[in-house]
């Protein structure tokens, strides 16, 4: 009888030891796609939340956004005033040109083959010849003294031959052409119409050395504004940070919440920038208007355009980042659990 029950218990016992230990607690692997997910997911969340906190105190994030407008504005309005200057201007004549006086004795074979002999000349791109009629018609209507010009006897005024020399850059070229028309028997006087182009040429690089340099500046201004700003955000969630850091977060997550605020001070501060921009244009461009038609022009002053609302609400976005970034990395190494 015990002989039965031993082999009856010896399946049992095989069976019992062929049967698979278990191995406990599982670890579960996450791919790639499911942390690209999460971190995606985490990045919306904080983005709502840093834009829910922005609303949450409206005078405050509007007196930072307004500061960071102002400074942003001024720059913005010196840079799109040398623009609009520069359209005023482009219908003059910008090139260089010398003007030569014919002899009043000179015959109009001679000044022929004096023209022909300058437009072959490589230094001279364009010869113009202006009669001594079309001279004092064309000074008429300039100066309105058409009455009293036509009570002369005679017409006071030259041939006058128009150059346009092919090299504009070299000012001394330019002067040795001026030198040789001098000495040429025909030309009674010869004006070289030069200053006045690099006046305005250096008083439109002056601007825009002074708009570089103040946006340069004000830049600087913005990001410590918003370094300020951040920082007081930062001490106002200390005890949160604390507990975030407690349960093993990383200061690259807790950093991600003010860089977002700090992207949206910087956007709302850009956005506001033009839409100043936009007011001043619309306030001085009747004034303007009216002036340059009481001059006989129809120039109108140009706006911000999107260019202008592109480049300001992303380069005030990555200001206020950079401003961000600067006072979580300085900040947020203090605040450590003990």
């Amino acid at each position: 009888m015990k002989h039965t029950q031993s082999r009856a218990q010896r399946p049992a016992s095989s069976a019992t030891e062929k049967r698979p230990r278990s191995s406990g607690a599982v670890a579960a692997r996450t791919g790639i796609t499911d942390r690209w997910q999460s971190w995606l997911d985490h990045h919306r969340q904080v983005a709502r939340e840093s834009l829910r906190r922005f609303f949450a105190t409206p005078m405050a994030s509007a007196m930072t956004a307004l500061v960071i407008a102002i400074a942003l504005a001024l720059p913005a309005a010196l840079q799109l005033g040398l623009a609009n200057f520069q359209r005023a201007v482009a219908g003059w004549d910008g090139q260089p040109q010398i003007s030569v006086f014919l002899n009043k004795r000179a015959q109009k074979a001679a000044v022929d083959s004096f023209a022909a002999k300058l437009r072959s000349d490589p230094a001279i791109a364009e010869v113009t010849y202006i009669s001594p009629e079309a001279a004092l018609t064309e000074f008429e209507q300039a100066s309105g003294l058409g009455d009293l010009l036509a009570g002369l006897d005679a017409n006071p005024l030259p041939a006058v031959l128009l150059l346009r020399p092919r090299d504009t850059r070299d000012s001394d070229k330019l002067q040795r052409i001026v030198e040789n028309l001098r000495g040429h028997a025909l030309s009674d006087s010869v004006v070289l119409d030069l200053a006045w182009v690099q006046r305005l040429t250096q008083l439109t690089e002056l601007g825009q050395r002074m708009s570089a340099g103040l946006a340069l500046l004000l830049a600087l201004g913005v990001i410590l504004v918003v370094v300020n700003t951040i920082r007081l955000h930062i001490e106002s969630r200390r005890e949160e940070i604390l507990v975030v850091k407690l349960v093993g977060g990383t200061n690259a997550f807790v950093r991600r919440p003010f860089l977002y605020s700090g992207l949206c001070y910087g956007a709302f501060g850009g956005l506001l920038a033009w839409c100043l921009l936009l007011g001043a244009v619309l306030l001085l461009s009747g004034p303007i208007s009216g002036l340059s038609s009481s001059y006989g022009s129809s120039y109108t002053l140009a706006g911000p355009g999107l260019s202008y609302f592109a480049g300001l609400i992303g380069g005030a976005a990555l200001l206020g980042l950079l401003g961000a970034w600067l006072a979580t990395s300085r900040h947020l190494r203090e605040i450590e659990p003990s």
